[in-house]
């Protein structure tokens, strides 16, 4: 949703441009030159970071390309990667052409972790017997914070522990986890971590992404990194010299300026996350999902034989996002079992924006900063008659 004062946030740039021009990088309101610092702790906050860890910037497939360039360094020895089957386009594309660029066949180099037969999310045990069997050729566990099919939640922390133990770097795409789920990423000691904003962090179509890299390495010399000019020192960015320096922070990632508009309708958002608070967001989510996952427990019952002949249309619908509070964010993944793509439809026509995706999923998402229990209730209700939850 577009945070309601996003037009006076944009207005103010707007204003400013138009009245000061090119001198609006020194002299706006909020000065151009330095826009990215002043969503930076913000941004923070919502990732469990430093300040010194975090940078705005780009988008989210671009963060991940430079920070792989920096992180993912194979060699003769250690140059597989983990990943989850069935991760978003954006990962496996990425990864794909990172190998290639390597000279790697990705079909000897990418290991994709799989559920068991006849399960939907990968278990934890399964994630980290991989990571110890490949432990000699490993060289980077990269995994989704949160799958976005299924909504599964991955233990970042025990992921990242066990990389680490085997010599391998942990990364992980954020773009449904950031401002969704409980995120610790320096306490965690992942070395790195990208997100987009347009999701749970409301800041608009295409809007700028978030990239996190942890204090260990952000001074380290030998990391190799596509550099530009606004990663250099920020004292000597304008004397245009030779030789790159780069800023001892997460901004020595950077490449280019900031893109201001886009900066800030995420700071309009950011702002809100600021006042409402991470911690009691998350809250009202775990109580907004678990009452939903409830509703439909109860409302759409099993139908007994006699109930299934007098209504043979019944979608048959099963969750297979986790139970678990720490497993999962706001979103439900509901497996239709046939038909799905009739009773999305049914549910858009009903006023209700829901979420297809192919084959057979539709995902739900009662989103706590502007989704109410009433709302939940009416959902489930309407779902209740039509379905019936396996």
């Amino acid at each position: 949703m577009q945070p309601v004062d996003l037009r006076k946030y944009i207005e103010q740039e707007l204003q400013d441009w138009a009245q000061l021009g090119v001198d609006g990088h020194v002299h706006a309101k909020n000065p151009w030159v330095s826009y990215h610092k002043i969503v930076t702790a913000s941004a923070a906050k919502t990732v469990g970071a430093l300040p010194s860890e975090v940078i705005v910037m780009n988008s989210l497939t671009v963060n991940l390309h430079l920070l792989m360039v920096s992180f993912y360094r194979p060699t003769k020895q250690r140059f597989k990667i983990i990943m989850e089957a069935g991760a978003f386009s954006s990962d496996m594309y990425a990864i794909e052409s990172q190998v290639r660029f390597h000279g790697l066949d990705p079909d000897k180099t990418i290991i994709e972790l799989q559920p068991r037969e006849k399960e939907f999310t990968i278990r934890h045990e399964d994630i980290l017997k991989t990571i110890e069997e490949n432990k000699k050729d490993l060289a980077l566990v990269m995994i989704g914070g949160v799958n976005y099919y299924t909504g599964q939640a991955f233990d970042i922390k025990g992921i990242t522990t066990a990389a680490h133990k085997a010599g391998a770097l942990a990364g992980f795409d954020l773009a449904h986890a950031a401002g969704n789920i409980h995120l610790d990423l320096h306490d965690w000691k992942a070395d790195f971590a990208v997100w987009s904003t347009y999701k749970y962090l409301n800041s608009g179509p295409g809007a700028v992404g978030g990239a996190f890299i942890h204090e260990k390495h952000i001074r380290r010399k030998d990391l190799p990194r596509f550099a530009g000019w606004w990663g250099h020192q920020e004292k000597e960015r304008f004397l245009m010299k030779k030789g790159f320096r780069p800023t001892p922070s997460a901004e020595g990632w950077q490449v280019s300026n900031a893109p201001v508009l886009s900066m800030a309708a995420h700071k309009a958002s950011l702002d809100i996350f600021d006042e409402a608070g991470i911690k009691q967001i998350i809250h009202k989510s775990q109580k907004l999902t678990g009452y939903m996952e409830y509703l439909i427990g109860i409302e759409c019952k099993v139908p007994s034989a006699e109930e299934r002949k007098n209504n043979p249309e019944l979608y048959n619908i099963k969750i297979i996002t986790p139970k678990e509070i720490d497993q999962r964010g706001c979103q439900l993944s509901i497996l239709v079992r046939k038909n799905s793509k009739e009773l999305f439809e049914n549910l858009k026509r009903e006023g209700f924006i829901v979420d297809w995706r192919s084959p057979n999923v539709i995902r739900v998402a009662p989103v706590p900063l502007y989704n109410t229990f009433e709302e939940v209730y009416k959902f489930s209700n309407l779902l209740a008659k039509t379905c019936c939850h396996e």
